[in-house]
């Protein structure tokens, strides 16, 4: 069957003066003296323009593209006097509705613009939308836009000088204790620039803005009264249009001040981004834009047209196909020239390297064209490199030379010998390094190190739960992981016990320790520096409340601890031998009279690797700091995860240097970590030193 174009227009070609447009930029491009529209399609036989003014559920005119505005398999028209500010627009494909050979045509919908670059419907967070009802809900706007970047470029900040902060835009300032004018937004997110600082960290990731629905597959708590909506965003409506309701204001504006200002603070900022699939999900799904323009080509389909789900929602985004791969470069490309953004983060990326049917490609032309782009070429590339679909790619990712990788490795081995598990601890030492057993060829800045992520628990919980607790989400705790490798020492969640309390407070300090005396790029979830709780929630896609917010109230209660990441991550940036971009040797190469790195057993000083134990101690050569091109002070880490204490060598040093200990969890606050320059000498005889139960210690040469 073939839907013929619809008759009932306001307007006409001939009554709205038209011409051939361009077809490249696709979208709506504002000129001289009008718009152009170009839109692709490689099977529908007829496409018309829909043409609305901002808040009416009519049309105002309707053009079919005559065939000779067709050119190649690109729609492409201008139309003339008509006022950019106050037009929105869409698309109705004419075509075959055959969804068994995977078409599903219907003119009688309207259609999103794929290269919308702004979106109405959704300007204000949770505000009904009042098109709801109407064939088109979700409307582009054509833009024209000035902004003053005041001569902003990307940072360019090296991967390994990077300490990076995963968090979501709206929990960051929607808590009232924010003390933000404009709570949950971009504005409001410039506003806490300060807390940032403060804390140290030079990176932000951000969880979705790309525009998304929040009342996508909503639901309600009967016995609160809470309204459950996609929260976190991984439901992308329009790729190339920032999420309106973050922001207080215009979203363009704002977004793109929110990054100036971040890169005028020497913070940098990542996008986590979603290709694997698109909220229009399965074929019971709504039809916003790709599956009505171009439903074969966008996906990838079953032999019975229905959609593969390697992503776990329902559809998956046919990456590899060439149309599909300019697309996306044409999107991250837009991110970077437009919004000045320093890299991404690649969502389920492994989904990336599928062919249209799902099978693993060795050689994934969309991450090879990714990854040698002109465009992105000082871009950071990141995956998180495994999908649904049971593709498992950490240490085996197509890299090119560009990709870094989540390292889940990394996170689940941490937790596991943090918790006192056995047989970890020859793993443990390649993750120290940077997993040269993952990226030999690669580097330690191949290896995005991280113990906690919006997936699963916050540090606090992972210490306090040893099983999820997700019934707030209405899903049976059937949601969210089973295996978090996670231990509540002792007590599950909340208790007045003052000896757990101690003890997860230092097994707090111990997991960030760790990973930022780690070699490679580390990053840690919001809130974990004073605690945040989700009171044992590892999946809060749904919460729009407490769980995901962040309580500035808890920077006073744990002051302590928000102290101890504040000196940590400046610990890791005073000493340059903690960010090295490649693995170490184990040898003194440069003839300095010490190895760039090693070994030491408890027992007697000795180099090469301990015995499976539940602790490790390494020495770094400050003489070797960044392969040798900077100089530090001599390092040595002692790790005791033993529910005992346990003895340690000293290495012994120079005549003229003593050890002196940077950090101690052990201890309490303010002796847990020093101020930098106000290290104490340690106290320890017979070149032995011995570390209490479960505790980490840093010690520096001077």
């Amino acid at each position: 069957m073939v839907n013929a174009a619809p008759t009932d227009q306001h307007h006409t070609a001939a009554q709205l003066a038209t011409g051939v447009g361009f077809p490249l930029p696709y979208g709506a491009t504002v000129i001289d003296g009008g718009i152009n529209f170009s839109v692709f399609s490689n099977h529908a036989q007829a496409c018309t323009l829909v043409l609305y003014r901002p808040g009416e559920p009519e049309p105002f005119a309707e053009l079919p593209f005559p065939d000779h505005y067709r050119i190649g398999n690109a729609f492409a028209m201008q139309v003339y006097d008509i006022d950019p500010a106050t037009t929105e627009y869409g698309f109705r494909m004419a075509g075959a509705h055959d969804p068994e050979n995977g078409h599903r045509f219907d003119d009688s919908r309207v259609l999103l613009d794929p290269y919308a670059k702004a979106i109405s419907g959704r300007d204000t967070w949770r505000a009904e939308n009042p098109l709801k009802d109407t064939p088109y809900p979700y409307r582009a706007r054509v833009i024209q836009h000035e902004f003053d970047w005041e001569g902003d470029t990307p940072l360019h900040t090296p991967l390994e000088d990077l300490v990076i902060y995963e968090m979501h835009v709206r929990s960051f300032t929607a808590h009232e204790s924010s003390g933000v004018k404009e709570r949950g937004t971009y504005a409001g997110m410039i506003e806490r620039i300060p807390y940032l600082k403060e804390l140290g960290v030079n990176c932000v990731e951000l969880m979705p803005i790309f525009d998304f629905d929040e009342w996508e597959h909503w639901r309600k708590n009967e016995e609160t009264g809470e309204l459950l909506v996609n929260y976190w965003g991984y439901s992308t409506v329009g790729f190339f249009a920032p999420k309106a309701g973050f922001a207080a204001g215009d979203e363009i504006s704002e977004l793109k001040a929110l990054v100036k200002a971040l890169h005028q603070n020497g913070i940098e900022v990542l996008l986590d981004v979603v290709f694997n699939h698109t909220g229009e999900g399965n074929e019971n799904g709504p039809t916003i834009s790709f599956r009505g323009i171009d439903n074969q080509t966008y996906y990838m389909l079953t032999p019975e047209g229905y959609y593969y789900n390697f992503s776990g929602t329902g559809n998956t985004f046919n990456c590899n196909q060439p149309v599909v791969i300019n697309f996306i470069l044409d999107c991250l490309r837009y991110w970077v020239t437009e919004y000045h953004v320093d890299g991404f983060r690649f969502d389920l990326a492994s989904i990336l390297a599928r062919n249209e049917f799902g099978a693993p490609l060795e050689d994934p032309p969309l991450l090879k064209a990714l990854a040698f782009d002109p465009v992105l070429g000082k871009s950071k590339l990141i995956a998180e490199p495994w999908d649904a679909g049971g593709l498992y790619h950490v240490g085996a990712f197509p890299s090119y030379g560009r990709w870094s990788e989540w390292n889940g490795k990394y996170r689940d081995c941490l937790r596991k010998f943090l918790k006192g598990d056995a047989g970890q601890v020859e793993e443990m030492i390649q993750r120290l390094m940077g997993s040269p057993d993952l990226y030999p060829d690669r580097g330690a800045i191949a290896s995005i190190n991280f113990v906690t992520a919006h997936d699963g628990f916050t540090l606090a919980d992972m210490v306090a739960y040893n099983d999820k607790h997700n019934e707030a989400n209405l899903e049976n705790n059937q949601d969210g992981f089973n295996d978090n490798n996670s231990w509540n020492c002792g007590v599950e969640g909340v208790t007045d016990d003052p000896a757990i309390n101690a003890l997860r407070r230092r097994q707090m300090r111990n997991a960030f320790t760790m990973l930022m005396v780690s070699m490679g790029v580390p990053m840690f979830l919001m809130g974990d520096e004073v605690a945040r709780s989700q009171n044992g929630n590892n999946n809060t896609y749904c919460q729009d409340n407490a769980l995901n917010y962040l309580d500035y109230t808890a920077k006073e209660t744990n002051a302590d601890l928000f102290r101890f990441f504040r000196l940590m991550i400046a610990f890791r940036m005073t000493h340059p031998v903690l960010r090295g971009s490649y693995h170490p040797r184990f040898t003194d190469y440069n003839k300095v009279g010490v190895p760039d790195m090693a070994w030491f057993s408890t027992e007697k000083f000795e180099t090469g690797k301990p015995d499976e134990r539940l602790t490790i101690a390494y020495f770094l050569g400050g003489a070797y700091a960044k392969g040798g091109l900077a100089q530090d002070n001599d390092i040595y880490v002692m790790l005791n995860m033993h529910w005992d204490d346990q003895p340690f060598d000293l290495p012994k040093l120079p005549f003229d240097r003593h050890w002196h200990v940077a950090v101690n969890t052990a201890a309490d606050s303010p002796d847990d970590i020093a101020e930098p320059g106000q290290e104490k000498p340690v106290n320890a005889k017979g070149g032995k030193i011995k570390l209490k139960s479960r505790s980490v210690m840093v010690l520096i040469a001077k």
